[in-house]
């Protein structure tokens, strides 16, 4: 039985007890120094290409698109890196998602995280020449479009264009539209007549059942991942697309770029249970990948054959339990393109990048760590994922250099589950 199975990172009610001693190894001396990002780096990406990232908002409602794209980009821009956590309520998010008061959770994460940038240069060029597959993205539990990356900036430096859709069905810690201006209220900040409109983190209610709260919202988030889809398609088509941030990103350059017979889907915990939601709903998602996925949310009847594309599970050792590895097992047990390891010493939280950004005591006290290096967890979960990609988008790269992963062949990583399982009930 697990609190929060696909929650963020640490557990609500412990708060961030032991933050500071365990931070304090290594951080800086004074509050809001940039040396930060020396002592917790998101690692970059190791493929050819450079990688730039932008965000794009559509409509002024809450029903529009909200992601950021990570894609190749021209190398030798000088445009600066973009920031992690880009809005100070997100750390608020956080706080309410942790159970902490908000002015403490507030100046804890600015001070620890609040200069750490993440290795994508904002707003860079688009790199042309080629058409690159596509990618979208789904945050787990309490996270939101930027916090996963590390894995994002790999894919992009491999020739994928990332898009990790930030959902807004109430399970981000934090998210936002943009809404007109009231006529009554000032207008000096902003010439665009435009406001913030934030929504947080819904926790559940007394006696409310959290299946029934899961699946809604999995469904919103499916379908938010279908019209992500959909948005970059029309960009790459060339059709006109309002972006309601401000941004010099230049989203003509996108036009053509964009493989559409290579779509696939993505995500971690929560957005785990969405690949499989989205898979279900939407054939031109030809495969995916769901990392340390938490299954609660899936419907019942998406286990009657109703994913028919390729899917990878890629577990960690710490975080699953039988009855959660025996919903997969449902969900695969037939097919030979179903397959599913488990990367040995890791946790739920080797996947975003607070593994990244945290001490060694800290990491550790709160899971946000396990036994294995984080680089190396990291490594072999994107290494396995790029030879399956290659595989079920027919990609003619050298990703197949990888594929024993994909069996559960090699240093840390076992086939299949180190989780015993009931024995298999006669037919």
């Amino acid at each position: 039985m697990r609190l929060l199975p696909a929650a963020l990172c640490w557990s609500p009610g412990r708060g961030l007890r032991g933050l500071t001693p365990g931070l304090s190894v290594n951080a800086p001396m004074e509050p809001g120094s940039s040396s930060t990002e020396k002592f917790y780096r998101i690692p970059k990406g190791k493929g050819p290409h450079s990688v730039g990232c932008t965000d794009l908002m559509t409509e002024n409602a809450v029903e529009g698109s909200f992601l950021r794209l990570y894609y190749p980009s021209c190398s030798g821009t000088d445009n600066e890196e973009a920031p992690w956590i880009p809005d100070k309520e997100y750390y608020q998010g956080l706080s309410d998602f942790l159970n902490m008061y908000r002015v403490v959770g507030e100046r804890l994460f600015q001070y620890y995280v609040g200069s750490v940038t993440c290795p994508a240069k904002s707003n860079a060029a688009f790199k042309l020449g080629e058409k690159y597959p596509l990618l979208i993205f789904s945050h787990g539990l309490g996270a939101f479009r930027t916090i996963y990356s590390a894995i994002c900036i790999e894919m992009a430096s491999q020739g994928f264009v990332v898009a990790a859709v930030e959902h807004r069905d109430e399970s981000a810690s934090a998210t936002y539209y943009c809404k007109k201006k009231s006529i009554s209220e000032p207008q000096e900040e902003s010439t665009s007549g435009l406001e913030k409109e934030w929504i947080y983190y819904r926790k559940l209610k007394a006696g409310e059942e959290e299946r029934c709260l899961r699946h809604k919202q999995v469904q919103q988030r499916a379908q938010e991942c279908i019209k992500a889809l959909n948005l970059i398609l029309k960009i790459n088509s060339g059709e006109e697309v309002t972006n309601v941030l401000n941004s010099n990103f230049d989203w003509n350059s996108v036009k053509d770029s964009v493989d559409t017979s290579r779509i696939a889907v993505m995500g971690h915990s929560f957005g785990g249970a969405t690949v499989i939601e989205s898979l279900s709903k939407e054939i031109r998602f030809r495969c995916g990948i769901a990392l340390d996925a938490w299954m609660l949310p899936v419907g019942d009847d998406i286990y009657q054959n109703s994913v028919q594309q390729p899917l990878l599970f890629i577990n960690s050792e710490k975080f699953q339990w039988a009855d959660n590895i025996l919903k997969m097992k449902k969900l695969s047990s037939s097919d030979t393109n179903k397959k599913m390891i488990t990367i040995k010493g890791s946790v739920h939280q080797s996947f975003p990048d607070f593994t990244f950004v945290s001490g060694g005591l800290i990491g550790r006290f709160f899971k946000l760590k396990g036994e294995i290096d984080p680089n190396e967890a990291i490594d072999i979960s994107n290494h396995a994922s790029l030879a399956f990609l290659q595989k079920h988008l027919s990609l003619k790269k050298d990703f197949d250099q990888w594929d024993s992963l994909v069996d559960g062949i090699g240093p840390n990583v076992i086939p299949g589950t180190n989780i015993d399982l009931p024995p298999a009930e006669p037919e």
